[in-house]
């Protein structure tokens, strides 16, 4: 049996504990459909909690990814962003206001199966990310 070392041992219990900032960041996660900045998530959190730190909130993050409780998007050309969905699902991404939404179609068992038939590398998970114009920003266009 593997025993963990001292300091393995701290991270695995801070990663576990249950902190009033980690549940609010979790809640503020969990209660938008947008896909946030640390920046935007400090800023509500803060709504709840006055005295809450960015750095707070950045540690926080990192140890609810560790946990598998909420997914971290490395969009493109952007700042990290997160999503309190951890389901595999797609994203969208404006290229216009740079707003990322989800895309709401079933995952493609084909591509997975297909990439994997073709690599021999079996696939876990993936990120697909489409870009174009959001409705908004649509409607804008034709107005110009």
């Amino acid at each position: 049996m593997k025993t963990l070392t001292a300091d393995a041992n701290k991270t695995h219990r801070k990663i576990l504990k249950k902190t009033k900032q980690k549940e609010a960041i979790l809640r503020v996660l969990k209660n938008t459909m947008s896909h946030p900045t640390a920046a935007w998530i400090y800023d509500e959190v803060r709504k709840e909690l006055p005295h809450i730190s960015l750095g707070t909130v950045y540690r926080n993050l990192r140890l609810l990814r560790a946990q598998g409780e909420i997914s971290e998007l490395e969009i493109i050309g952007d700042c990290r962003r997160f999503d309190g969905d951890t389901s595999n699902h797609y994203h969208g991404r404006c290229d216009r206001c740079g707003q990322v939404v989800n895309i709401d179609e079933s995952m493609s068992k084909r591509l997975d199966w297909g990439i994997s038939r073709e690599t021999d590398f079996t696939i876990s998970e993936y990120r697909l990310e489409f870009h174009g114009l959001c409705r908004d920003c649509r409607k804008l266009e034709t107005k110009e």
